[in-house]
C-alpha cells in the first residue's frame, strides 16, 4: 500500500511548525521529511533533527544531479527536499509530511498529484507581526523582509485543499489532525488497504 503525501505550508510566523510537530507527536503513522538547506541552524536546532544543515556548493551539487524532489529560495537561503527518500518511504507504506512553502508544493504536486495541501493562516498580518518579533530569533531586517513577501505568500492559500486558520492553537492543532485522519478514509485507500472487505 503506497503511503499518503501531506504538503503544510505556511508564511513565517504562522505557527507550522509547532502545529506540525504536534501533529507528529500525537500520530506515529506520520513521517517528516527533513528538507535540505543552505540557512544557518537557529537556536536548539540539530542537524539531521530539524534540517540537512548544507553549505551552498553541497547543495548546488545535489541540485545538478537531480536528488531533489522541489527547491527553491526563501529568504536568501536555499531549501530542497529528497526524491529519493520520499518515494522509498511512500513504496513502504508510509505516509510522508513535508514542510514547504507554496513554490516547492507547486513543484511535488507536478510529480505528485495524489499530495494533500494543507495552508496554514495567521488571523492576521498584525499578529503575524506580532509573532515574528515574539521569537527574538531574527534580525529587524529579516522580520520586515518576511513581512514583505508574507501577503504574497497567504495569496497562495487557493492552491490548497485545506486552509485552517491558526487563531486558537488547540482548535487549529484539532484540525490539521482531523485533515490527516479523514484522508485516510477515503474510499480509494481504503479499497487498497482493506481488499477483501469490497469483494461482495
Amino acid at each position: 500500500m503506497k503511503g499518503g503525501l501531506f504538503i503544510v505550508s505556511a508564511p513565517s510566523g504562522a505557527g507550522k511548525s509547532t502545529l506540525t510537530a504536534k501533529l507528529l507527536e500525537e500520530d506515529k503513522n506520520i513521517h517528516l521529511s527533513v528538507s535540505y538547506t543552505t540557512r544557518a541552524p537557529r537556536g536548539g536546532e540539530i542537524d539531521g533533527r530539524d534540517y540537512h544543515f548544507i553549505d551552498r556548493a553541497g547543495f548546488q551539487g545535489m541540485l545538478e544531479r537531480g536528488e531533489f524532489l522541489e527547491s527553491a529560495e526563501v529568504h536568501g537561503n536555499h531549501y530542497g527536499t529528497s526524491e529519493a527518500w520520499i518515494r522509498a518511504q511512500r513504496a513502504a507504506g508510509h505516509d510522508i509530511l513535508l514542510e514547504i512553502d507554496w513554490q516547492g508544493a507547486q513543484q511535488v504536486r507536478r510529480l505528485f498529484p495524489d499530495a494533500i495541501g494543507i495552508f496554514i493562516l495567521p488571523p492576521s498580518i498584525a499578529e503575524l507581526e506580532r509573532r515574528m518579533r515574539g521569537r527574538g530569533q531574527d534580525s529587524e531586517e529579516v522580520v520586515r523582509r518576511r513581512l514583505a513577501v508574507a501577503a504574497d505568500e497567504m495569496s497562495h492559500a487557493a492552491e490548497f485543499e485545506y486552509v485552517i486558520i491558526n487563531n486558537d492553537f488547540e482548535e487549529a492543532r484539532r484540525d490539521l489532525i482531523a485533515v490527516v485522519r479523514a484522508s485516510r478514509l477515503v474510499y480509494s485507500h481504503q479499497l487498497e488497504r482493506f481488499p477483501d472487505l469490497f469483494k461482495f
